[in-house]
Parts: C-alpha cells; sequence; structure tokens
C-alpha cells in the first residue's frame, strides 16, 4: 500500500508513519511527488486495516497497489526516476551511450578501445572481467586482473565503468571496482545475487531474462529496490523466439510499455538482441524513437580479432557514425545524446 502524506506534513509526522509501519513488521520506503511525500508500505501487510494508518497526523490518504511490483510501480512514484553515476544522469532529458567490448583481454585492447569510445561519444565504458558462456571452454575473462584494468580506463578516460557480477559473493570485489553492477539474462531471477546487489545501494544495470515476461522483470528489479536502493536501471536485450537470423528478437514493445508502468530508466542493448554488428545501428536508432534512455553497445577498436561476441562487435568509426545518427534521432523526440570531453590522460 501507499501512505500519501498531506503538502503541510511535517518530518515528524512522516518520521512518526515510518515507526509506526515498522512496529508492525513492515518496512517504508519514500518517494516524493508533487510536493507530496509517498511511503510505500512492503511486507505482509494482509492483516493490515488502512483505516489503523489512515487517523495519523499527517495522512492524506492510504490507498491499496495493483501491481505485485510495488516500489517499481508509477503507482508509487509517477516522476520518473533519474540515477546518477560519477555525475552522469540516466534517465533524464539526455540519451546514454554505454559502449566497449564483451570482455577485458590485454590492457593495450581496453586502453585503446576505451579511448576511441570516449572520442566517438560514449559515456560510460562496458566491459566483462566475469564472463557467463555457453561453453565451459570459451573464455571465461580475467577476473580481478580484468576489474583493474576497467578501473585504469576510468582513470584515463572519466567514463564511468559497467561490468558484469555474476554471484553474490562475486559482489563485494566488483563493487571495488565498477561504476554499475550488470547483472544479466541468465541471472535475472538469481534472487540472492539481487539481494546482494540491492544491500550495496549502487547502481544496477539490470537485465531482462531472455524468456521473462515484463512483470517478472519489473518483480526482479523490486528485490533490488525493496533493499532501499532505488538506482536500477532496466534493460531490454531482446528475448528468445522462434527466429533463427538473429541472436535473439529485440521486444521494441516492452520499451514504452515500461516506461508506461514503471518510472525506472530503460536501457536497450542492440548488440545481444540482433547478434549482428550489421544491424546494431538500424536497432538503435528505433529503441530511441521508442523512447529508451540510452543504449549499451558492444564496441573494439579491432572487433574481428575480439575474443568474445565478434560477429556482434562494432568498430569504433562504427560507433562514432551511430552516436550521431541517434542523436538527429534523439532531438527529433526532444532529446539529445550526452556528450562529454575526453579526459585528460595521466599515463
Amino acid at each position: 500500500m501507499v501512505i500519501v502524506m498531506k503538502s503541510v506534513a511535517s518530518q515528524r509526522d512522516i518520521d512518526y508513519v515510518v515507526r509506526r509501519a515498522q512496529s508492525l513488521g513492515l518496512k517504508a520506503h519514500i518517494s516524493a511527488q508533487n510536493g507530496q511525500t509517498l511511503i510505500g508500505v512492503t511486507g505482509d501487510i494482509k492483516g493490515l486495516d488502512p483505516k489503523s494508518l489512515t487517523g495519523l497526523r499527517g495522512v492524506e490518504q492510504v490507498r491499496a497497489m495493483t501491481r505485485p511490483f510495488r516500489l517499481a510501480s508509477r503507482e508509487f512514484k509517477s516522476e520518473r526516476t533519474v540515477v546518477t553515476v560519477r555525475g552522469r544522469e540516466v534517465g533524464g532529458d539526455g540519451i546514454v551511450i554505454m559502449a566497449g567490448p564483451c570482455s577485458v583481454e590485454t590492457r593495450d585492447q581496453i586502453v585503446r578501445t576505451a579511448a576511441g569510445c570516449a572520442e566517438a561519444g560514449a559515456t560510460f565504458f562496458r566491459g566483462g572481467a566475469f564472463k557467463p558462456r555457453s561453453s565451459p571452454y570459451a573464455f571465461q575473462g580475467l577476473a580481478e586482473e580484468g576489474l583493474a584494468l576497467l578501473a585504469e580506463a576510468r582513470e584515463l578516460t572519466g567514463m564511468p565503468i559497467v561490468t558484469e557480477v555474476l554471484s553474490s559473493e562475486q559482489v563485494p570485489l566488483v563493487a571495488q571496482y565498477a561504476d554499475v553492477l550488470q547483472i544479466g539474462t541468465r541471472n535475472m531471477q538469481n534472487y540472492m545475487l539481487l539481494h546482494a546487489a540491492g544491500e550495496t545501494g549502487m547502481p544496477v544495470l539490470l537485465k531482462r531474462g531472455m524468456m521473462s515476461t515484463v512483470e517478472e522483470f519489473l518483480l526482479s528489479a523490486e528485490y533490488i529496490l525493496s533493499h532501499g536502493n532505488p538506482n536500477v536501471l532496466l534493460c531490454e536485450r531482446g528475448i528468445r523466439t522462434f527466429e533463427t537470423y538473429t541472436r535473439n528478437s529485440l521486444d521494441i514493445n516492452v520499451v514504452p510499455a515500461l516506461k508506461e508502468l514503471s518510472h525506472l530508466p530503460v536501457i536497450v542493448d542492440p548488440s545481444h538482441a540482433t547478434g549482428k554488428a550489421s544491424l546494431v545501428k538500424a536497432v538503435s536508432k528505433g529503441a530511441i524513437a521508442a523512447g529508451a534512455d540510452g543504449l549499451i553497445i558492444e564496441a573494439h577498436h579491432d572487433p574481428e580479432r575480439a575474443w568474445s561476441d565478434a560477429f556482434q562487435t562494432i568498430s569504433i568509426p562504427r560507433l562514432a557514425e551511430l552516436t550521431d545518427e541517434v542523436d538527429a534521432i534523439a532531438r527529433a523526440v526532444g532529446r539529445a545524446v550526452v556528450r562529454e570531453p575526453l579526459a585528460q590522460s595521466t599515463a
């Protein structure tokens, strides 16, 4: 349920309602809307009579929530959430480009690719130090060595780092290096990992499961939000269908659907959705036209020699072209791609 406080409610009134909810074994989550404070109450509320809260000082009304995903819902927060990462906003009026290689390979590769991505218009650098692969014989990543290389790339370019974490046990280590914790499609319903990521308070990029519904996707986000972590980015990366020409099928419907249902920012991954470098640019433009807040793209300074996902990885020149063309689409719908100057190298 949501407790709507009066616009004249004092902080003392709000604190008292929060304590009252907590005394009943419930969790209270606060948001602001049109000058009023909303308190989302989660937990076992089956035996709770809303009238017991309606009469509290400063309370305007108590209303039930119709969606199973409570904190992710626009019923809890109608205004869009803007997640700030090292001064960069995701979910505001600007479009963000997250780009980088599928996997961290060598220092030379990371330094060259990071500098190239920054020059091409990216404002976040993505790269995998831990790689979940379908085959146990495929390259699994450089682990902590790869994380250290990503941190070096951040120092050189100023771009925040987005990297995947595979298990709850890995969260403390990855959190030491990363700015955004990525939870991949295979782990969307790894509830222990969702709990651990939620407890960090760090921004989390949550990818939709390849066979998951929108409701299941938002309920996974709810696990993170329920730990008091509002910094969740939803990522559509394509779902599995009967189509075999592309790696997955981008569910373009889900972009406006998520915007309608939730206040959380929406990122689209055209690389995994298509699995073909030749399709990434066109799909990126469609995603922005549909309302996405950003893109996460696999790019490499030498894509043909990439150790992972070479077939869907674009070159730095193509990333620059994509950024310019996406910016034109963004401006047509009243937005623009966020561009940051390249940081002065300290190497």
